[in-house]
């Protein structure tokens, strides 16, 4: 078995404890290779950021769990050669059973999510507390989640959202022992979260999504008084990459996603973990794109894979610091 703390990571619970307190919310951002996983400590590190790693089920079965975790090992070094030693979680998102979870325990992850929410109440009850026993012999932190996101990504689907019922959030908590609670209140999973007919239009004729369920929200806060809440499907999908992609051979329709603003609100109650994974691959998919078009004779993966790294960290940067609000939270 290897320790997380032998790598250098940290769990999430003071790091949470401090997103309540100070207003902001920690970036939970996917990766799958090292250019994305370079770009996010970039991020984080030159806006003294604390940030999870998110490693997907899919991510897992692409990378390696074993490269996966000594990526994690090396990144934290990375992060004291760029100049600030700022908290690094390392998190299995949507595990999808228990088995999953130990595997990652095993394998050093500071952190795993359980996600039985397609699961009856009693059984996603029964499949948490188990997780959460394991996990906490080995003071690894665990996200339950309450709720159904619809949308695809990666392994994970659904065509419809049930939203989070808050009479239920205490006796889940109560009696699972998870560290954090992933609910749902309207966002969704992937880039295309909204169908055209769900949306309005504003005087831009951009698409704009329905509002998110704070009212939901804020009775979950009610309920789990400074108790950390999860927000995944927060992926803003910006329309410069959505244009940039189709502009250069994509295909790309209706991609709507959560508005900043919604997110920066969010951010300031007690949800204190944003996820966002459909922004990176669409500022990477978009660069690259663009560059195999204007650049036909590139074959150096470096050429594009480069500029790649750079629009995701810029992207990051700007997230820390206009809508997560965890710029300058490292050191606290």
């Amino acid at each position: 078995m290897v320790s997380y703390k032998d790598l250098g990571l940290v769990n999430s619970r003071d790091m949470f404890a401090k997103a309540i307190k100070g207003g902001y919310a920690v970036p939970a951002y996917n990766f799958n290779n090292m250019e994305q996983m370079q770009a996010i400590i970039q991020a984080c590190v030159a806006t003294k950021s604390p940030v999870i790693l998110q490693v997907s089920r899919g991510a897992r079965d692409y990378a390696n769990i074993n490269i996966l975790r000594n990526m994690a090992r090396g990144v934290v070094e990375y992060a004291h050669e760029l100049g600030c030693d700022i908290p690094i979680v390392l998190h299995l998102d949507h595990g999808d059973s228990y088995e999953t979870c130990k595997e990652c325990i095993d394998n050093g992850f500071s952190s795993v999510m359980i996600d039985g929410s397609s699961l009856p109440y009693e059984e996603n009850v029964a499949l948490t507390k188990k997780v959460v026993e394991y996990a906490h012999q080995f003071d690894v932190t665990v996200e339950g989640e309450l709720g159904v996101l619809a949308g695809i990504e990666d392994e994970v689907a659904s065509e419809v959202t049930h939203y989070t019922r808050p009479e239920e959030v205490e006796d889940f908590v109560s009696k699972t022992g998870v560290d954090s609670l992933a609910i749902s209140i309207g966002t969704s999973h992937g880039a295309n979260k909204f169908k055209p007919e769900q949306c309005t239009r504003n005087a831009d004729g951009i698409l704009v999504p329905p509002p998110l369920r704070f009212d939901i929200l804020k009775e979950v806060e009610k309920r789990l008084p400074g108790f950390p809440i999860v927000l995944h499907g927060s992926s803003s999908v910006p329309q410069e990459y959505v244009k940039m992609i189709n502009e250069h051979g994509g295909k790309l329709k209706d991609s709507v996603g959560i508005p900043e603003e919604q997110l920066r609100e969010a951010a300031k109650s007690a949800v204190c973990k944003i996820n966002i994974d459909s922004d990176g691959r669409l500022a990477m998919t978009g660069t690259i794109r663009r560059i195999f078009d204007e650049h036909p004779e590139v074959f150096d993966p470096r050429k594009y894979l480069g500029p790649a790294r750079d629009a995701l960290k810029e992207m990051y940067m700007r997230k820390n610091i206009e809508v997560l609000g965890s710029a300058g939270h490292a050191l606290d």
